[in-house]
């Protein structure tokens, strides 16, 4: 519009530079020709008088245009303050989503870092626990850590050697003049090959092997009680996976029907406890109470009656157990998905840094217990 007035502007100014121009050539002729002339006289006032006019009507318009680019500046004024407090607003909206996200990433950058450290954590106990010897190594470890939390250290002794064969079992307990032997050997591959056996025949064939290698383990334990030497009148078998012993005393080991009953029947008859890391701590305290208050070269028969008493307490322990077994499958599950989604917000994370971070996390899913 401004543009728009000016170029009116310039041809009423032109338009009246070429009237003027014209008229001014005919006056200067009539001049010429005839000052005193009555006509030239007229010719000059109407002249003035076009030229009042023109100038009246040029300072109206002047003043009409003037006007309106004044309301047209105040609108632009007005339109250019609000959008800048827009843009301000944006500006600022923008910067405070920005921030966010870069504290979330930040955050979750450190999770992921913490997740790989775990999971490298995890990879080095898998290696670990490949080897048969560095599993018995680690049971051995725990099953120390388990004794020294309630026993002080002359109370207990690990790697304990027996005189007249020099043979070593992996704990004795000294009990008042008594020595209570704990074995802590335990085959780990049979089960292993069991659970990932898919053949119904090969399986069977597992399974009586397995109860074979438990039964070969509890007369290994046996070896090591020996009244002649100041041992007690049992020893104790510590199978180092609460898992495996739960199954055991449910009748299967994963999904593997073994006679459970008959394993432990036996154990009892070679004197040999089978204590899990969950039971120990019991059967301990019951064995230090017992022999308080009896005289274990005395009557040891009652000491075994009293010992196989505790039998009636499995089934209490037996659904304790069980309960513990679905709360460990809820918890594998919960950890299961929870990986999953770590993982999609891992995904997110490669999205927004545009593959700089993220991407490379695998999930580490952990086998649902077999019940």
């Amino acid at each position: 519009m401004e543009f728009f007035l000016f170029v009116v502007i310039i041809v009423l100014f032109i338009s009246l530079l070429g009237v003027s121009y014209l008229l001014w050539n005919k006056l200067k002729d009539f001049t010429e020709n005839r000052k005193n002339d009555q006509t030239v006289l007229m010719l000059q006032n109407q002249i003035i008088e076009m030229t009042k006019q023109f100038n009246e009507r040029m300072r109206e318009q002047n003043s009409t245009i003037n006007n309106q680019l004044q309301k047209s500046n105040e609108v632009l004024q007005k339109q250019f303050g609000l959008n800048s407090k827009q843009i301000s607003d944006i500006n600022t909206h923008t910067s405070k989503i920005i921030q966010e996200v870069t504290e979330r990433l930040s955050k979750l950058d450190e999770t992921n870092k913490k997740v790989v450290s775990f999971a490298e954590q995890m990879k080095s106990l898998e290696n670990i626990l490949k080897s048969p010897k560095q599993r018995g190594i680690l049971g051995e470890i725990f099953l120390e850590n388990m004794l020294s939390t309630i026993l002080p250290p002359e109370a207990f002794k690990m790697q304990y050697m027996f005189e007249k064969d020099r043979k070593i079992v992996d704990a004795a307990i000294f009990l008042q003049e008594k020595i209570l032997p704990i074995d802590a050997k335990f085959s780990l591959e049979l089960y292993n090959q069991i659970v990932n056996e898919t053949d119904a025949e090969k399986r069977d064939l597992l399974e009586r092997d397995f109860k074979k290698s438990i039964k070969i383990r509890i007369d290994e334990t046996s070896q090591y009680v020996r009244s002649n030497e100041g041992t007690t009148e049992f020893a104790m078998m510590y199978v180092p996976a609460d898992g495996i012993f739960y199954n055991l005393l449910s009748h299967q080991v994963g999904s593997v029907a073994v006679n459970s009953k008959n394993l432990i029947e036996y154990a009892f008859e070679k004197r040999v406890i089978m204590v899990s890391p969950m039971t120990f701590f019991a059967y301990l305290q019951t064995v230090m109470q017992y022999l308080k208050e009896l005289n274990i070269g005395k009557n040891v028969d009652e000491i075994k009656k009293r010992i196989g008493l505790l039998g009636k307490h499995l089934k209490s322990y037996d659904a304790f157990m069980q309960g513990l077994g679905k709360n460990l499958e809820t918890t594998v599950n919960k950890y299961n998905s929870a990986y999953h989604e770590f993982k999609k917000v891992n995904k997110d994370v490669y999205a927004i840094t545009e593959g700089q971070e993220g991407g490379e996390v695998e999930v580490l899913e952990i086998e649902r217990p077999v019940m």
